[in-house]
């Protein structure tokens, strides 16, 4: 087993840092820059919204592919191949010279990125003892977080100084130095046993999950939440390019730093959650989307950004809750009910595109908050119903879903 502190353990670690940053960097790249892509190919705003929603729905579907592949085939040449494709994928998107060329790209770049979220854990689950686990999701994560907010930090400022095909070539050298590192660094398996690729039993997991009621109203719950989250900000960068604001791609680029805040919510959602309990904290959570999406509507860039500052740390904090709450009552099967989770979350981001699109078209900006509204009051009620039955849960009542394994705090590059 690879132990914390030794060579191993440097190795395992800043490969998967490498290619958490990799993967979440590309992703997300074209958030900042969907006002110039509506420019360029004369677009409506809701249709250059899909560069983004594409990806993530391709990379939900992935997540339920590469997970029973990895269990069956092998963890780290599975993971090496897709991050190669994700490399040439986004590569290519510097020479296309349509939407529909773009959009097939995106689709191919989320496939690809599905397999790390998939498997990283797996691999390190297998391969590391568990002083060196706890240390290694930490820094796992946290490139997920930073992957995520370098994309489209990369993607805002290089449009603003190359245009957007240099930009995404850019991205792509960046990425082949990622996964050489990842490539040369990562440890082979050496304690991967392979199973079986048994379809029946991998679909009898998800279904069970899915009528767990325990489970289904947290899976709602985090993709309802991540449909408002992501996409508001793919139309706020609309609102804020526009009079009176007139800022350009870098300056919307930057506007991603707010997700700062949400990384301090689901580092202290663990404390909160032993305090108040999880779906207490997403109630809460819930509500403090609601402030911060009424907030955006001044006219301020102040305001407006304090309260994209507090829906990143209300988002988060429900989503560290959420996921969290999962996986302490999957009972077993906790690798496939994660996923069922991510697949979830992942179909809410691109889902959300078209769903506030069309408020987007007919209302603007308010359209778009009267829209995020319904979703977070679904979202609210969802959380009173795992409050109640937390509440109903009383010592000695029998229980149909066990609870198992620690509280945890996850993020990723949202």
């Amino acid at each position: 087993m690879i132990e914390a502190g030794s060579r191993a353990y440097w190795r395992a670690t800043i490969a998967l840092l490498s290619g958490s940053l990799l993967v979440f960097a590309n992703l997300y790249i074209t958030q900042p820059l969907m006002p110039v892509l509506a420019a360029d190919f004369r677009l409506s705003s809701a249709e250059a919204s899909w560069a983004l929603s594409l990806s993530t729905a391709m990379l939900a579907l992935a997540l339920l592919i590469f997970g029973p592949l990895s269990d069956a085939f092998g963890r780290k040449w599975l993971m090496v191949i897709s991050m190669a494709g994700l490399c040439l994928a986004g590569g290519l998107v510097s020479q296309v010279d349509s939407y529909p060329q773009l959009l097939l790209l995106r689709a191919l770049t989320g496939l690809c990125a599905g397999a790390l979220p998939a498997i990283a854990m797996a691999y390190m689950g297998e391969e590391m003892s568990p002083a060196a686990l706890a240390a290694a999701v930490g820094l796992y994560i946290s490139g997920n977080s930073l992957g995520g907010i370098s994309g489209r930090l990369i993607g805002g400022w290089g449009t603003s100084w190359l245009g957007w095909p240099d930009t995404f070539a850019l991205m792509a050298l960046v990425s082949l130095v990622l996964w050489l590192l990842f490539v040369v660094l990562l440890p082979a398996s050496r304690h991967f046993k392979p199973r079986p690729l048994a379809l029946t039993g991998v679909l009898k997991d998800y279904r069970r999950h899915c009528i767990n009621p325990w489970l289904w109203p947290a899976y709602l719950l985090g993709g309802l939440n991540f449909m408002v989250f992501l996409n508001q900000y793919s139309y706020i960068t609309f609102v804020l390019s526009d009079s009176p604001y007139s800022l350009d791609s870098h300056w919307l680029g930057m506007l991603f730093l707010t997700y700062l805040s949400g990384t301090v919510g689901a580092a202290y959602s663990g404390r909160w959650v032993r305090r108040w309990s999880s779906p207490g904290v997403m109630a809460v959570a819930c509500l403090l989307l609601v402030s911060g999406t009424l907030l955006t509507l001044a006219d301020s860039l102040a305001v407006i950004i304090t309260g994209l500052l507090i829906n990143a740390l209300a988002f988060f904090t429900a989503h560290s809750a959420a996921s969290g709450w999962v996986s302490r009552h999957a009972g077993e099967g906790r690798g496939s009910a994660s996923a069922l989770y991510f697949v979830s979350y992942y179909l809410g981001a691109s889902l959300g595109g078209s769903y506030l699109g069309l408020f987007w078209q007919n209302s603007g900006w308010p359209g778009v908050v009267l829209a995020s509204l319904v979703v977070l009051l679904v979202t609210f009620v969802l959380a009173l119903r795992l409050m109640a039955l937390d509440k109903n849960n009383k010592p000695g009542r029998t229980r149909a879903y066990q609870c198992v394994a620690e509280p945890q705090t996850i993020t990723d590059g949202s």
